[in-house]
């Protein structure tokens, strides 16, 4: 169990770092952009709009798959809880039906002792 959730922290820790690398890689990007962009100030807000937009769409993809990812691994998590719930159930009843046998049986002995005494 402590396998799945160290797995789970790992993918969480190298999703977000994804994210941080993607959002300063695409800062330096625009600022080295911004610093040798050999074009009017209007063409440069443009091209900044157009950026910032496209840097917008994909962090929101990443946060989604991030999500999406961190959804499934929770319902992975909650499936082998229930799984595990059903089989200690089972082994109980089991067990309990055991330990009712050998009441029974010590039971029965103990009155066909008392018949013979």
């Amino acid at each position: 169990m402590e396998d799945g959730i160290e797995k789970r922290e790992y993918n969480l820790n190298g999703t977000k770092n994804v994210l941080i690398g993607l959002v300063i890689g695409s800062l330096a990007g625009a600022a080295t952009m911004l610093l040798f962009a050999p074009q009017s100030g209007m063409q440069t807000r443009a091209q900044i709009r157009r950026k910032s937009i496209q840097l917008r769409d994909r962090t929101t993809s990443s946060v989604k798959n991030a999500l999406e990812q961190a959804r499934h691994n929770a319902d992975e998590v909650t499936a082998g809880v229930r799984e595990k719930a059903v089989e200690l159930k089972q082994r109980g009843q089991d067990k309990l039906v055991e330990q009712m046998e050998r009441v029974s049986e010590a039971l029965d002995a103990g009155k066909k002792a008392v018949k013979a005494a």
